[in-house]
C-alpha cells in the first residue's frame, strides 16, 4: 500500500515538474508582446470555443446588474474574458519577471496615506478585492511602501504549485500568511510595522460565520476577519483600488477607511470596504473576477442581514 501511495505521489510530482519547467517557465520568459498574442488566442478559446465558466460569469453579471440589457451584459462578459486572458498570461509572467520590470509596471499613487501611520509607529491592514491584477500587486507592493508588506492567502490544494506560487509572490519582499495562522502571525509580529493585505471578496467556507449584507444587488456572506483583527489590535484600515493603466501596467490608489478601528461601530469597516469594492466593480465591471462562484452560499435562516451570529 505504501509503495503504491509513494509511487502515485512521485508520478504526480514528475508531471507537475514537467508542466512547470517545460511549459510555464518557457512561457514566462517570453516578452510581453508575444504573451499578449497568446492572450488573444486564449480569449477565442475561453469565450467562443470552450466557454470556460461562461454560464457562471453571465449569471453573476445578470444578478449584479439587473437593470442592464442582455446586450450590455454580453458586452461586459466579452470585455471580462479579454481582461481575464491578459491576467492569465501576466500571472505566468510573474514567475520570472525582473525587479526592474516590476518597478516600471506597478506603483502606488498615494503612498503618503499609508506612510503617515508608519511615521507614528502603527501597523495597518489593507482591504482589496480580486479586481484587475492582484498578482502584480503581490510581487511589487513591498518595494512601494515603508511598511513590511504581508498577504493573507489560502494554500492551494496542489502542494507543488502552492510552493511555486509562494516563491513567486515572496520573491521581492512580500511575506505570506496562511489563512489558518493569521492570529499567530499578528501575535508574533507586534514589534514590526506591517501592512497586511486581506482579500475581502472571497466566499466564506462557513455561511454561519459570515457577515451578511447586500453587495451587488444580492444577499452576500462576507468574511469578517479584517474588521475582527482591526479591532483586536486597533490597526488602521485602508482600502486599495488596483487600476489598470494599460496592458501590463497597474497602480494602487489607497483610501483611509478607519484610522481608529477600536472606536468604530460594529460592521462599519466591513460596510465601508465592501462599498468601495462595489463602487470599483460598478465603474469597471470587466475587471472583477466573475468566474468565482461568489454567491454559492445562501443566508442561513437564523442569520440577520448586517449581523453576525454571536458565538
Amino acid at each position: 500500500m505504501l509503495k503504491k501511495i509513494f509511487g502515485e505521489l512521485f508520478m504526480k510530482n514528475v508531471f507537475n515538474s514537467l508542466l512547470y519547467y517545460l511549459v510555464i517557465i518557457p512561457l514566462s520568459l517570453l516578452p510581453f508582446p508575444l504573451l499578449y498574442a497568446i492572450s488573444t488566442g486564449l480569449y477565442v478559446i475561453f469565450y467562443y470555443i470552450a466557454g470556460y465558466r461562461k454560464k457562471v460569469v453571465l449569471q453573476n453579471i445578470r444578478n449584479s446588474f439587473p437593470e442592464k440589457s442582455e446586450a450590455e451584459i454580453n458586452l461586459i462578459c466579452k470585455k471580462f474574458y479579454k481582461h481575464f486572458c491578459d491576467l492569465v498570461v501576466e500571472s505566468i509572467k510573474a514567475f520570472t519577471i525582473s525587479q526592474h520590470q516590476i518597478t516600471k509596471r506597478f506603483y502606488v499613487i498615494n503612498p503618503e496615506v499609508m506612510d503617515k501611520y508608519y511615521d507614528v509607529g502603527k501597523s495597518v491592514l489593507v482591504a482589496g478585492g480580486h479586481f484587475n491584477n492582484w498578482e502584480i500587486l503581490a510581487v511589487g507592493i513591498d518595494q512601494c511602501i515603508k511598511h513590511k508588506a504581508s498577504g493573507i492567502y489560502t494554500p492551494l490544494s496542489n502542494k507543488y504549485f502552492d510552493d511555486k506560487m509562494q516563491l513567486t509572490r515572496k520573491r521581492y519582499g512580500l511575506q505570506l500568511v496562511s489563512s489558518r495562522a493569521v492570529k499567530r502571525f499578528f501575535e508574533s509580529s507586534l514589534d514590526q510595522l506591517t501592512a497586511t493585505i486581506f482579500a475581502i471578496d472571497q466566499s466564506p467556507s462557513n455561511p454561519k460565520s459570515a457577515y451578511w449584507m447586500k453587495f451587488l444587488n444580492q444577499e452576500t456572506g462576507v468574511l469578517y476577519g479584517i474588521e475582527k483583527f482591526a479591532k483586536d489590535y486597533n490597526y488602521p484600515v485602508l482600502y486599495g483600488t488596483i487600476n489598470k493603466v494599460k496592458r501590463g501596467h497597474y497602480n494602487l490608489f489607497l483610501v483611509d477607511v478607519s484610522p481608529n478601528p477600536a472606536a468604530s461601530p460594529y460592521g462599519e469597516i466591513i460596510e465601508k470596504t465592501q462599498a468601495l469594492l462595489e463602487q470599483d466593480i460598478m465603474q469597471h465591471p470587466e475587471f472583477w473576477l466573475w468566474t468565482h462562484k461568489r454567491w454559492k452560499h445562501k443566508r442561513p435562516a437564523d442569520m440577520q442581514m448586517n449581523n453576525l451570529l454571536k458565538r
